[in-house]
């Protein structure tokens, strides 16, 4: 996709006032909207259209928003904001686990709706904007290329890229931005609220919880023993130290 073309959107939910509602308000704000009312329609879709943002509904025919957000997050990186008619910290927990970026409980205002929509947009750009703008092949890079090395790890900021040893590592963008806020912040406890803050910088209502599911996640990437981290730390009663 270029980067000025319009970001594109998936919808994915079954209560057709609500999808009409979507749809309006995502095409004002001139996004190309593309709807699916149930599971395998959604997982077609996604596949075939690769959109810069899927928004997806937990209860579903077919297959449920979990099992979608787990099908494609194997597959792809793109942002999934989940809603879901039920409250519940559990259904949180479980949309994060499985690939989850964000997620909205029913029912949410339009106005935050287009705010996390436009957020994750933004970092779907800035993504975009630094490959489109690396056009040097990794044998012209300077030997002091920009980056963070500890040891075999090595954060390239400019490339979005983290190399482990011989291994490219494929990070989703939110561990990414995770590891790199961390890895700048090296040797120093970081609390779960501070780091909420500069990593899901606006008002995000998934809780510490979100915190601690992507620092499990890039455990299992970058721990040679992810039992027993010896890169990311745990800081009993703050939150997490980064040790390189």
């Amino acid at each position: 996709m270029k980067i000025d073309a319009k970001p594109r959107i998936l919808v994915v939910e079954d209560e057709p006032t609500l999808v009409d509602t979507l749809e309006y308000n995502l095409t004002r704000q001139d996004y190309t909207v593309s709807t699916a009312t149930d599971g395998f329609t959604a997982l077609e879709k996604a596949r075939t259209e690769r959109p810069d943002l899927i928004v997806l509904d937990v209860m579903l025919p077919g297959l449920d928003g979990f099992e979608i957000c787990r099908i494609l997050r194997q597959e792809m990186s793109t942002p999934i904001l989940m809603l879901t008619a039920r409250d519940d910290e559990i259904d949180k927990v479980v949309g994060l686990e499985v690939g989850a970026d964000d997620y909205l409980t029913k029912p949410f205002s339009m106005r935050e709706l287009m705010a996390r929509v436009k957020a994750h947009l933004r970092r779907v750009r800035m993504i975009r904007e630094e490959m489109e703008g690396e056009e040097t092949t990794a044998d012209d890079r300077p030997a002091n290329a920009a980056g963070l090395t500890f040891g075999s790890l090595h954060i390239d900021p400019d490339r979005h890229e983290v190399v482990n040893g011989a291994e490219i590592l494929h990070l989703k963008p939110k561990e990414f931005e995770l590891l790199h806020f961390l890895a700048r912040n090296r040797g120093m406890a970081l609390s779960r609220d501070l780091i909420l803050e500069r990593v899901w910088d606006w008002d995000f209502d998934g809780g510490s919880r979100t915190v601690d599911v992507h620092v499990r996640w890039l455990r299992e990437k970058i721990e040679e023993d992810p039992a027993h981290p010896r890169r990311i730390v745990t800081v009993r009663g703050v939150g997490y130290r980064f040790e390189g």
